[in-house]
C-alpha cells in the first residue's frame, strides 16, 4: 500500500530549514527509506510565501499569490512510501526526522496509477 508522509511545520521551522544537522537528518531519513525499499517519492516544498493558488469560480480562473489559508503550520514536504500496511507507515512517520518539532501526517493514497488501499 502506498501513503504519502505530509510534513506540517511552523514557519519558524521553515525559516531553519538550511540547518546542517538538520539537511544531514534529512539525508539519514531518505537513505533508510531507500535501504528498506520502500521509498517511492518525495520532496521538500519551497516556502507557502512562493506558493500561487489557482481556483476556478463561474468557470473563471483565479490566481493568488502567497499562502492562501492563514495557519500556524506549512506543508513542508512530502514523502511517497510503498509499505504492507498503516502500522508500518505509521513506524515510518514516528522516525521523520521532524516529528519531534512539525505533524507527519499519514495518508492513503487512491487514484488513477495508485492501487487503491480501500479495495485491498
Amino acid at each position: 500500500m502506498k501513503y504519502a508522509l505530509l510534513v506540517h511545520q511552523s514557519q519558524e521551522h521553515f525559516d531553519h530549514r538550511d540547518d546542517k544537522a538538520a539537511v544531514a537528518a534529512g539525508r539519514a531519513y531518505a537513505e533508510a527509506l531507500q535501504a528498506a525499499g520502500v521509498f517511492v517519492a518525495g520532496a521538500g516544498l519551497d516556502s507557502p510565501r512562493n506558493a500561487t493558488t489557482v481556483t476556478v469560480r463561474g468557470g473563471k480562473r483565479h490566481v493568488h499569490d502567497g499562502p492562501y489559508a492563514e495557519t500556524k503550520e506549512f506543508l513542508a514536504g512530502f514523502g511517497i512510501i510503498d509499505v504492507p500496511d498503516l502500522d508500518a507507515a505509521l513506524e515510518w512517520a514516528a522516525r521523520h526526522p521532524a516529528a519531534g518539532f512539525a505533524t507527519i501526517e499519514v495518508r492513503p493514497l487512491i487514484g488513477i496509477g495508485v492501487a487503491d488501499a480501500r479495495t485491498r
